[in-house]
């Protein structure tokens, strides 16, 4: 079963920034859910409490979920853009453009 012809992954000049938007996202994201733990171990009291009909623990986990896949989506969005401008066009858009013309 036939494929293709591989693509060509070359140097890639945006992985140093990539690295560091996604170590502090991570950052961003492990102090968020440090306070989640540590509300939860010295007073978890305060996660029972009642926030429009819902409990505390049940809104910042939801919220823990919906700040994850936004930092997914910004780090995507961010990392598409550097990497469009740092690396250049791709092969395939090229080939395209000179199709094109």
């Amino acid at each position: 079963m036939g494929h293709g012809p591989s693509s060509d992954w070359s140097f890639d000049r945006a992985s140093s920034f990539k690295t560091r938007v996604g170590i502090w996202m991570f950052l961003l994201y492990a102090i968020i859910y440090a306070g989640f733990i540590i509300v939860n171990t010295f007073d978890p009291q305060i996660m029972g409490s009642d926030i429009g009909g819902y409990n505390l623990a049940i809104l910042y986990g939801f919220g823990l979920i919906v700040f994850a896949l936004m930092l997914a989506f910004v780090y995507n969005a961010t990392c598409t853009a550097a990497e469009e401008e740092l690396n250049g066009p791709t092969p395939d858009l090229i080939k395209e453009e000179e199709e094109t013309d």
